[in-house]
């Protein structure tokens, strides 16, 4: 697996967009979003996310050049913005910022995004709010139905991903970033590019039976209707996947019933929904400290006895944190099926390719 460094993937990712007509502000901005999560480790959301992006191009459900704005806003703590089909990471940064705007004037504050599609990892947004001093909670649907409700076959949500990020009055924040299922789809997508065999019972098919074969679980999930990923918890009650189904009904709820996007499954453009929330841990009064408070949780959690002798407890955050300054230092490993993906999306769209040797 190759390395690059982190400036020339986000200038590579900066390219393709332009290319496709995205406008030079947001095409810098979503690159730099993408490539925050190949930084911090989670390679399935970053810039391995292009050519998919491309096929949703080519199928005339994106809008790349679209201008987001905002629809509802009467003054107070909440409002809705409309993505207008185009990708959702600078409007959810956008979202995030209303949010922390208001709840720097309010307590609490509250942006939720419509009409919009795949915006990266939805911890970037949530920890956006934590390096401000705030209390950051995302959610967001999903353009494709990849889990069964428990005890049903046929897909019924997406991944449907959650994340939670508080400050720490010592080093980075506490950030959650969690898919209701036990993996994402990307994840997937991760190990069939490296040609990798899937680790655990991720994905199960019309029967219930797990698939490990990466490249069939993937086409499983691209173009089957039954089977997909597997709730968090399990695939029964008897594992506790209801509550991963739970969840992920309550993600769908709080993204789209609030900012009045679509039902899962089968629109175009995908009207995939948002919501950003921002609380201000000032607005409790001067007794709380909760900075504080987290460092003092995180430390008491990384105090237990390690069942590996090896290996440090850690909290949430902490290993894309440590991801982040590896690879800083060595570069982004990008697998030469990306990079052949990657190659044809700039020759077939007349972007520079920056990642090879005649760059």
């Amino acid at each position: 697996m190759e390395r690059f460094p982190v400036t020339l993937i986000r200038r590579q990712a900066a390219a393709v967009l332009r290319a496709w007509g995205m406008p030079e502000p947001t095409a810098v901005r979503t690159a730099a979003i993408m490539v925050d999560a190949d930084l911090r480790g989670i390679d399935s959301h970053g810039i391995s996310m292009l050519p998919g992006y491309a096929s949703k191009l080519a199928a005339g459900g994106l809008r790349i050049d679209a201008a987001s704005e905002v629809v509802h806003d009467d003054g107070r703590a909440v409002a809705v913005m409309d993505a207008r089909a185009g990708l959702g990471h600078v409007v959810a940064e956008q979202a995030m910022d209303l949010a922390s705007d208001r709840a720097r004037a309010f307590g609490v504050g509250m942006a939720v995004v419509r009409n919009s599609h795949h915006f990266g990892a939805a911890g970037y947004y949530a920890r956006r709010a934590a390096e401000q001093g705030l209390i950051g909670i995302v959610t967001t649907s999903a353009a494709t139905m990849t889990q069964a409700p428990t005890g049903g076959v046929e897909r019924r949500l997406g991944t449907n991903p959650l994340a939670f990020a508080a400050p720490s009055a010592t080093g980075a924040p506490f950030v959650l970033d969690m898919s209701t299922t036990v993996v994402a789809v990307n994840k997937v997508k991760t190990y069939a590019l490296a040609g990798a065999r899937l680790p655990a019972d991720w994905v199960a098919d019309d029967t219930g039976q797990p698939v490990h074969d990466s490249a069939e679980a993937l086409n499983l999930l691209r173009h089957s209707a039954s089977g997909g990923l597997v709730p968090l918890g399990g695939p029964t009650t008897l594992t506790a996947g209801h509550k991963g189904y739970g969840l992920a009904m309550m993600v769908q709820i709080l993204s789209c019933g609030l900012s009045g996007a679509g039902l899962p499954g089968g629109r175009s453009p995908d009207d995939v929904g948002h919501m950003t929330l921002a609380i201000d841990p000032t607005a409790f009064g001067t007794a709380v400290d909760t900075p504080g408070y987290v460092a003092d949780l995180a430390d008491l959690m990384r105090a237990a006895t390690p069942l590996d002798p090896s290996t440090a407890v850690m909290v949430a955050g902490e290993p894309e944190e440590r991801a982040r300054g590896e690879r800083l230092r060595a570069g982004i490993g990008l697998p030469a099926t990306l990079l052949g993906q990657l190659r044809e999306i700039c020759d077939a769209h007349g972007a520079p390719y920056l990642l090879g040797e005649d760059a």
